[in-house]
């Protein structure tokens, strides 16, 4: 009994905590003359671990961290100021957006796997799908992955071609991409 016991906890789920000082969200947003990137803040998650195999997790995003890395002072200050706006992410009413892993399918022993998990934004909750890259080294799991999601789905809809005609190179794309590298420890 002694050795089964020390099995199964050789083998036993681990959940890792994800370090925030260490993980980031590179957020990537495409208009018609161009585009804006930044970043914003991880608030907390954990991943799960069977075996060296992803199982689960999830994160929250600190809405209220977005920042722009691709303008300077004034204008940085007033793009930001827009997307946390009530015509973009309401930070003000809705601080947080979550990510949650249903499904993790690894794709090859190199760890390479397809994500599809639960994305919340506001008060909208969809499925997404990713591919991400996730390795397990000395206590440490590091993932990472590109989301692309389409704004519209959770009803951010501000100068959305999709809702308004008319706006010619006034057009923000629905599409904007979240480059995320989490860092978990045990």
């Amino acid at each position: 009994p002694v050795l089964m016991v020390m099995l199964m906890s050789a083998y036993a789920p681990a959940t890792y905590k994800v370090d925030t000082n260490s993980s980031v969200i590179v957020w990537k947003g495409y208009k018609v003359t161009g585009q804006h990137t930044g970043t914003v803040k991880v608030q907390n998650g954990s991943l799960v671990m069977d075996n060296g195999v992803l199982t689960g997790g999830s994160f929250d995003i600190d809405m209220t961290s977005i920042k722009d890395t691709d303008l300077e002072g004034e204008w940085a200050d007033k793009l930001v100021g827009h997307l946390k706006s009530d015509d973009f992410f309401g930070t003000a009413k809705y601080a947080t957006s979550k990510f949650v892993i249903t499904r993790a399918i690894p794709q090859d022993t190199k760890g390479n796997y397809k994500i599809t998990g639960n994305l919340t934004i506001k008060e909208t909750t969809k499925e997404i799908k990713f591919l991400a890259a996730v390795t397990e080294n000395a206590g440490t799991v590091t993932a990472s992955g590109k989301m692309t999601i389409d704004r519209s789905d959770f009803n951010v809809r501000y100068g959305s071609g999709s809702f308004f005609d008319g706006l010619g190179d006034k057009t923000i794309y629905d599409e904007f991409d979240l480059q995320v590298n989490l860092v978990a420890k045990k």
